[in-house]
Order: structure tokens, then C-alpha cells, then sequence
């Protein structure tokens, strides 16, 4: 096989680039992805796929079978957060949407999912170009909701194995702030495990003059907030790693009122399961402890929410599919990188039909910001992580790189085609 991936995916990425523009522009929340959806399937039929929609509400799966052969698994999330975006770009965005609680809340591509869906649209083309030199079926996943831990389950539990059949090998990538050019992954475990909790702590309202009639829950959730950071500092060993972290505290409606409930909202993220258990536990036992030190009428209500397990990636297939990349992405830097704490659940989709995964990390940051810094260390000051209101990959050489490396990755796992004279 001999495929020059950068070049071809040159021409690709430049007709997409209005793509990628106008799927940043116009983001959606999870489970809302309908304008994305409806331009993925489109672009699939127009390429020869066999499409189906609506998978897990509203996933989209493109199939493209050329003979016998092995079942490649390409993913793509498409969600995006709520956040405002603060990135002056040209195609920012200015949408909003109602999140799960029925709130209004600014969306924004802030983690880069746009450029998943348009790297996996111009592997797509290449691949589908090219379906003469692969034998197999190449399985294009554009999965909904994984910001909130759920979409590739939902997709398995909608039959989506009873649509496809089951991929031997599952392969993806995210795009994260490191300088374009650059690919890493991590064999092994590679992506923690996360679980959030939602958190209630229940007063007794009152008038902010007789703080002594009542039992005020924003207290109770300062002291539960500050305690709960010493989970990780004094019940993990060294030798272990977690991280607890409160994102959310919501309490009250007027400076003179003492409110009757707190929220919380925590995510624990992990590697180790006993770790996972330990760390909940202890959670519970700290929100529970702090409610009853205060007196309060009612116990706290723990309701679990997202959850993601460990994403492993196959050391065999990590090994061979870097390989790959290292000999035919010229002048792109590829290499081994460590575990990270950020979660995915592109496991769930593997994990039914207990296929291995390869999920490596795209650079999308203007390489010049690291010079003069030790990659892959710390980020240098002024390049924002995923989830910033700041985050925005740079397209060029970012697209480029991720449609070549989807598109190589694809054709090392797929079947060769035999030519005229009989050769693979």
C-alpha cells in the first residue's frame, strides 16, 4: 500500500475548512446535535455510505463494506458545552441552548469535538476514494453526548450492533493543547475514570438577621467543600492517583435571605477501582458528616450521575498503529505520551463486543506558543486547555493532520485489495 495521507489530506482539509467553521459556529448541547447530524449523514450518503441515523437519539453511523476483510471502527463525538466563548474568532459562537435542567446556557465547542466530525468527514472521503486498494468494512461512529458520559452507551443500548457488525479494532482521537503536528498516545490505561455526584444539602431558611433560627446551607456547603478537598491530600496514598473536584455550588436568591438547600456538584476522576470506591465513599461520608454537625432536619440527598470507566488502549495495537503513523506522516511528530486525568467513552462503544482501542491525542495549539518549553510538561502561559472559553484549535495544520492520521490509521487496519497482477 502506498497512500501519502498529508498530501492528499491537504486538499480535503481545505475544502473543509468552511465545514469545520460552520459546525463551530453553530454548536449543540448533547443529545441536541440535530443540525450536525443532519450535515454528517448528508455528507456520508453523497460519498457512498450506507447511513443510519437517529442511533441513540441522534448518532449517525456510516458503513462502507469493499469485500471481505477486517471491521474498522472510526469515532467521532459531536457534542459541545456550556460555555461562552471568548476566542474573538470570526466563526465564534454566539448560540445558545437549554441544558439538561432546562436552564439557558451559552454552547460552544470548547473541547474540539467540531474538529473530530470534520476530520472523520475528510477521512471519509479519502477512504471512500480509495475503497478499491482496502478490503473489509469501515465503520464511521458520530457519536452524541459524550461531554456527559452517556452517548456511546446510549448507541450500544439502541442496537446499534444489530445494525453493524462488531468492529475488531476501535480507533479515534482527540484534539488537545499541544502544537499541531504533534500525536502522542499512551498504551495502557490511558484516560481516567470518572464519576460525578450531585449533592443536596438541606437547612432551614430564614431571615439573614437571625442566622440563629436557622440552619444555613451555605455554610454547610463551604465546610463540606473544604473538607472534601482533603480526600485526595489524606485518604489517597502517593503512590495512587484520583482528583476530586467540586465544579458546581448553587445556594440562595437574595443577599438577606438564608436559603433552605445547597447544591454540589463533584466529579472524581481515577485509574484504580479500589481507589474509585475509596474515594467515593469517603465522599459520602464527609457530605453526610457535615449535615449532621450542622443539625440538620433532613439528610443530604448523593445522586450519581455521568460516569465513564477507564479508556485502556490495547498495547499491540497502540504500538502498531503509532508505528504507522511515525513512518508514513512525514515531518509529523509522534510519540508516547502519559496517562491523563480527562475521561472518554469511547470504551463503551469496544468494551460490548470486546474489541481493542487506539486513542491517541491530536495537538491543535500554534506551535510556535511552546518554544522555549518542555512538551508535554506543563502548558505554556496563554495556551488554554479544552473546556477554556479560550480553546480553539488552529485548522491548519490541525485538520490536516487529523484526517491524515484517521485515514492511515484506517487503511493499516483494513484489508489490502489485490492489484491487476495479483499482488497485495
Amino acid at each position: 500500500m502506498s497512500l501519502n495521507a498529508l498530501h492528499e489530506a491537504a486538499a480535503v482539509a481545505e475544502r473543509l475548512l468552511p465545514v469545520y467553521e460552520d459546525l463551530h459556529q453553530h454548536p449543540e448541547l448533547s443529545f441536541h446535535e440535530t443540525r450536525t447530524a443532519g450535515i454528517v449523514a448528508a455528507r456520508l450518503a453523497e460519498l457512498g455510505f450506507d447511513v443510519h441515523e437517529e442511533i441513540g437519539r441522534t448518532g449517525v453511523v456510516g458503513v462502507l463494506t469493499s469485500g471481505d476483510g477486517p471491521v474498522v471502527m472510526l469515532r467521532a463525538d459531536m457534542d459541545a458545552l456550556p460555555v461562552f466563548e471568548q476566542t474573538g474568532l470570526p466563526y465564534a459562537s454566539t448560540a445558545r441552548g437549554t441544558d439538561a435542567e432546562g436552564v439557558d446556557v451559552p454552547v460552544m465547542h470548547a473541547c474540539g469535538h467540531d474538529m473530530h466530525v470534520t476530520a472523520l468527514l475528510g477521512a471519509a472521503e479519502l477512504l471512500s476514494a480509495a475503497h478499491g486498494e482496502w478490503t473489509g468494512t469501515l465503520v464511521l461512529v458520530f457519536q452524541p453526548a459524550e461531554e456527559n458520559g452517556g452517548g456511546a452507551q446510549v448507541m450500544v443500548d439502541d442496537g446499534l450492533y444489530d445494525i453493524i457488525p462488531a468492529p475488531d479494532i476501535v480507533l479515534g482521537q482527540h484534539v488537545m493543547p499541544f502544537p499541531a503536528g504533534f500525536i502522542g498516545a499512551a498504551s495502557g490505561p490511558a484516560f481516567a475514570a470518572t464519576d460525578e455526584l450531585e449533592v443536596r444539602l438541606f437547612g432551614r431558611g430564614g431571615h439573614g438577621s437571625q442566622p440563629e433560627s436557622t440552619i444555613d446551607p451555605v455554610v454547610m456547603a463551604a465546610a463540606t467543600v473544604m473538607r472534601l478537598q482533603t480526600i485526595v491530600s489524606r485518604e489517597v496514598a502517593g503512590r495512587e492517583t484520583a482528583v476530586l473536584t467540586i465544579g458546581t455550588m448553587q445556594a440562595g436568591t437574595k443577599n438577606n435571605v438564608i436559603a433552605d438547600e445547597a447544591r454540589l456538584g463533584l466529579n472524581i476522576r481515577s485509574y484504580d477501582p479500589a481507589v474509585r470506591d475509596r474515594v467515593i465513599a469517603a465522599a459520602h461520608r464527609i457530605v453526610n458528616a457535615e449535615a449532621a454537625a450542622s443539625g440538620v432536619d433532613r439528610a443530604p440527598e448523593i445522586t450519581g450521575r455521568d460516569s465513564f470507566p477507564v479508556l485502556v488502549n490495547e498495547p499491540a495495537a497502540t504500538a502498531r498503529t503509532l508505528g504507522v503513523l511515525r513512518e508514513q506522516l512525514e515531518g509529523v511528530v509522534v510519540g508516547d505520551v502519559q496517562p491523563i486525568m480527562g475521561s472518554e467513552d469511547i470504551g463503551n462503544l469496544a468494551a460490548p463486543v470486546d474489541a481493542p482501542i487506539v486513542y491517541w491525542l491530536l495537538g491543535g495549539t500554534d506551535p510556535t506558543l511552546f518554544e522555549g518549553s518542555e512538551l508535554l510538561t506543563s502548558l505554556p502561559a496563554g495556551v488554554p486547555s479544552n473546556h477554556s472559553p479560550f480553546f480553539a484549535p488552529v485548522p491548519e495544520p490541525t485538520l490536516r493532520v487529523g484526517i491524515a492520521a484517521l485515514t492511515t490509521a484506517a487503511r493499516e487496519w483494513l484489508g489490502a485489495a489485490e492489484n491487476s497482477e495479483g499482488e497485495r
